[in-house]
């Protein structure tokens, strides 16, 4: 374990070298050690191992001093001899804070529990986010390794973590932007939660992911000789796509488990220094491979995701008409999409004070404010929800449902939960509008305010000139809870 964790220490010199910080890190390696001594995992390995681990995974996606003692810490008070106190203490508030608030959101369970008790640690989890996201990072490094580690522990409490993972861990992983961990978390627990799924998706996938890569390798050397002639230097790799992104994929009813209709099993991704570079790529790749016109080009680039995500995507039809996805980013922005919010860390130099209420605002170390409004509105949520069922429905169904981003006429992102209608797009504008609601349009066109929206459509309420009651069977349909509990509020008014 030594020998790893001065491993550790050098991977955190190569971006953050302060003599302090190291000197921390050693001082909370060895308190870990006296608190979990003696202790072992169901593994057979010493608990402390499992701390290490955390640590590393926080020092792979560039965090600072702080959030690494914390994943060394994460477990002394709970599972250890320590107390809040003696970390206070001993590494300061900062770090006892992060402890604290990864100890309150770990009793989170959604099987084996009152639905009651889950619930009101849900709430813990977000409000703790709200003060500093640093805390659900540690949680999700903790994650990591306790999925990597399953094996040990009984199928009972295999299937129960694993759940809880695909429900809850994976789907915060993605809002945060963190693609990398999202795919890793579903990954590990797939094969727990649908067993006989796992195996018939690996053994169907292994001879499309090898035809597909074949065929990728024949696309990336025309590219390489295209952008040597633009002198563009980039780096270019295939990526597979993930099993169980691909099982979710292979299930559509428009696939049904048709495999050449899944276009990205493995997509080219092509990195380069500069935006302006992107571009230029874009060109050489549409000069040597024609476009596909139904399915068109995606720039994430001009119009980002709500989540930060980065990349232009376009579908060409590669050698043997077969079509072929391409993915074209920076290295900072590839960063960014495969550790979202924890990224933002290393791009970022100065911490932003507390605000009027002491609250720690260190959401501007990670992101710009305005893309993770719904971890404050989630805080703001668990005051205004005293019922426990309308909680958790505005957590699981809403905060972490799947998603889709849509536009206002003036090219605002808007980021809904899928199934989401223009109803749902009046009130995430303002909660005054749904008031004003008399039609709407989708992609210009009129369309019934129960209709769909699906990602990448521009939407457009069209206006009453006085305010009005919202109408009953609007909540037939809404699948928001801000749209359903203002249209509630405004009906109690009603009566």
């Amino acid at each position: 374990m030594e020998k790893e964790f001065e491993e550790l220490i050098r991977n955190l010199n190569s971006y953050d070298g302060k003599k302090k910080n190291i000197a921390d890190l050693r001082k909370a390696w060895e308190y870990a050690k006296a608190a979990h001594l003696g202790q072992k995992r169901l593994s057979g390995e010493p608990y402390v191992l499992h701390a290490l681990e955390t640590a590393k995974v926080l020092v792979s996606w560039n965090l600072d001093s702080s959030t690494i003692q914390a994943g060394l810490l994460h477990d002394a008070v709970e599972d250890g001899a320590a107390t809040m106190g003696d970390l206070q203490k001993n590494f300061g508030k900062d770090v006892a804070f992060l402890v604290s608030g990864v100890t309150k959101i770990s009793n989170i369970r959604l099987r084996g529990s009152k639905e009651e008790e889950f619930v009101e640690n849900l709430r813990k989890m977000f409000v703790a986010m709200a003060k500093d996201l640093r805390v659900v990072l540690v949680k999700l490094a903790d994650r990591l390794h306790n999925m990597r580690t399953l094996q040990a522990v009984p199928r009972e409490k295999q299937v129960r973590i694993a759940r809880e993972t695909l429900e809850i861990y994976a789907p915060l992983a993605e809002r945060l932007g963190m693609g990398q961990v999202k795919s890793q978390l579903d990954d590990l627990a797939f094969p727990y939660i649908y067993p006989k799924a796992y195996k018939k998706v690996k053994k169907l996938s292994e001879i499309h992911y090898k035809r597909a890569e074949e065929h990728i390798k024949k696309v990336k050397i025309t590219i390489l000789k295209g952008l040597a002639e633009e002198k563009i230097i980039a780096k270019i790799d295939g990526r597979k796509k993930h099993l169980f992104s691909l099982w979710t994929k292979l299930k559509r009813p428009g696939i049904n488990w048709d495999f050449s209709k899944v276009h990205d099993i493995v997509a080219l991704r092509i990195l380069v220094d500069t935006t302006p570079d992107c571009y230029i790529v874009l060109g050489v790749v549409h000069k040597h491979y024609k476009p596909v016109p139904h399915l068109g080009v995606s720039d994430f680039i001009a119009q980002p995701k709500p989540n930060g995500y980065q990349s232009i995507h376009t579908k060409v039809f590669g050698p043997e008409g077969r079509i072929v996805e391409v993915q074209i980013r920076t290295n900072k922005m590839h960063k960014q999409a495969e550790y979202g919010i924890a990224a933002h860390w290393a791009y970022s130099e100065t911490k932003s004070k507390k605000d009027s209420k002491g609250v720690s605002n260190d959401m501007g170390v990670f992101a710009a404010r305005k893309k993770l409004e719904w971890v404050m509105q989630l805080a703001d949520w668990q005051k205004e929800i005293k019922d426990s069922k309308d909680f958790l429905e505005s957590v699981k169904f809403d905060a972490l449902s799947q998603r889709i981003f849509v536009f206002s006429p003036k090219g605002d992102v808007y980021d809904l939960p899928k199934n989401s209608t223009p109803v749902d797009f009046a009130y995430a504008v303002h909660t005054d509008l749904g008031r004003f609601i008399k039609g709407a349009k989708v992609d210009g066109k009129i369309a019934p305010l129960e209709y769909k929206l699906s990602s990448g459509q521009v939407v457009e309420i069209i206006k009453s000139k006085n305010p009005k009651f919202p109408n009953t069977d609007w909540l037939e349909f809404v699948v928001t809870g801000q749209a359903r509990r203002k249209i509630n509020q405004y009906l109690k008014k009603k009566v």
